[in-house]
């Protein structure tokens, strides 16, 4: 509330709906009962106001009633739960660890390049695990006077040769423009920067299928190249590559996968019940205060998600359970709390594969989706006049084919779907396709919603 010092003018300029008036600048006719042992006298305004004073009174009215709970919470850190965060060390990954060390150990001892594939279902640690040993094999280089750095590049995010060079390349350079160099030149800025530092480079690609789908093995390949022909003194490159798809490396002609022997491939298997608990027990301990979360709550938790075996899906039933006792103001996470994160959290990262689409890729996802929702496979027509429809529906232009073909390959290096060519039984050559994860009304629901909120 405004201050009581305040007359009437000053009042009507803040909040010039009905509003509360100090006695001393009151009209006696305007008196009104006493309420709760004070007196105050309602002066009623029926003036206009203009959209600023509305949104001022709006925001007192909200201050008012809307309370931020600034006390106790059950979480201690809840960055610790976070999806960025990177433990130091990645329980059950040892062996993972281990292997890595194995393959690229040459780059200390020998100065050569390596390189490794590491392949498992979402939320298996394969991603954090590389960055966890990146880290420590850069120190432990360092001790043996090897100058050693790396960088991760999400395929997914950053699609295609030129995106992903160019997040390399300002890895070193961040003012490096994001446009004006051409793929080789940009291919020789990266050299240089390796030869200027003297350094052994780690390269980590993650959802590499993304980047083999849409833009084939060129730069992989380059890579490789670029391994072959420079000398330790002057620096190297080395990669590893991260998919969750084992026959990711099938994307590759014979000339990239000669630098890709068998025995470089580190599988991710599922987390079992016994390690997801494991590993949402040590995260209570870094992100909730104690007391606050049961052992029968992270066995609760383990049981959840070992149908899916996704540590990431464990761990955020932990958060969103934690989210819920705060909102309630509870002392503790109860198991009820739990059972209503599970209606809220999902065990895949579809969400945030819709989150990286535009308008247009939406539209043909969703003409994909509705015409998939009796059909395991649809064709490219089909796909393409249902696409029409939806256009018309939301009111945009539907782009020429070229183009559509165009956005299904990138919804297809984003694993929202996926593409085949036909085989016996139907006439001509066509493309197939299929959703691969989420069910096609999910599916449809999710971009109708995402569509109709612009």
């Amino acid at each position: 509330m405004p201050p009581d010092s305040w007359p009437p003018s000053m009042l009507y300029r803040a909040c010039p709906r009905a509003i509360a008036v100090p006695e001393r600048w009151s009209r006696p006719q305007a008196k009104q009962k006493k309420r709760s042992g004070t007196v105050r006298h309602l002066r009623i305004v029926s003036r206009p106001f203009g959209l600023r004073r509305q949104r001022l009174c709006a925001a007192a009215a909200f201050a008012s009633t809307v309370s931020f709970r600034s006390g106790p919470s059950v979480f201690k850190d809840q960055g610790k739960l976070s999806f960025d965060y990177l433990p130091d060390k990645m329980v059950h990954r040892e062996q993972q660890t281990q292997r890595l060390f194995s393959l690229l150990r040459p780059i200390v001892e020998a100065g050569t390049s390596s390189n490794a594939f590491l392949y498992g279902p979402v939320g298996t640690g394969k991603t954090h695990t590389a960055k966890r040993f990146c880290l420590d094999f850069k120190r432990h280089a360092s001790e043996s006077d090897r100058a050693v750095d790396w960088d991760l590049v999400n395929c997914r995010q950053r699609m295609g040769d030129d995106a992903v060079l160019l997040k390399l390349i300002q890895h070193f350079d961040t003012h490096f423009p994001e446009r004006g160099f051409s793929i080789a030149e940009k291919m020789e800025t990266l050299r240089r920067h390796l030869e200027k530092h003297k350094l052994h480079f780690i390269v980590i690609l993650d959802e590499v299928d993304a980047l083999l789908k849409k833009s084939g093995a060129d730069l992989i390949y380059s890579f490789a190249r670029i391994a072959e022909e420079t000398i330790a003194a002057k620096g190297n490159i080395s990669m590893i590559l991260i998919s969750q798809r084992s026959n990711a490396l099938e994307y590759m002609d014979r000339a990239a996968l000669s630098t890709f022997r068998r025995s470089n491939v580190v599988e991710f298997p599922k987390y079992d019940r016994k390690e997801l608990r494991d590993i949402v027990a040590v995260r209570v301990l870094l992100a909730m205060h104690p007391g606050t979360v049961g052992d029968d709550l992270v066995d609760l938790i383990a049981d959840l998600g070992s149908e899916f075996g996704d540590a990431r899906y464990a761990i955020e039933l932990l958060e969103k359970a934690g989210m819920l006792a705060d909102e309630e103001r509870a002392d503790e996470i109860a198991p009820e709390h739990v059972r209503g994160a599970k209606a809220h959290v999902h065990p895949t990262d579809v969400q945030e594969r819709l989150g990286l689409l535009d308008v247009p890729k939406k539209l043909v996802l969703l003409a994909i989706a509705r015409k998939s929702r009796k059909k395991a496979y649809i064709t490219m027509g089909d796909a393409e006049d249902t696409y029409a429809i939806v256009c018309e529906e939301f009111e945009e232009k539907p782009r020429a084919h070229t183009q559509f073909w165009k956005y299904v390959r990138e919804l297809d290096a984003l694993g929202l779907v996926d593409t085949k060519l036909s085989g016996e039984g139907v006439v001509g050559k066509t493309t197939l396709i299929s959703l691969p994860e989420i069910p096609a009304k999910v599916l449809s629901d999710n971009l109708e919603r995402s569509l109709k909120r612009r």
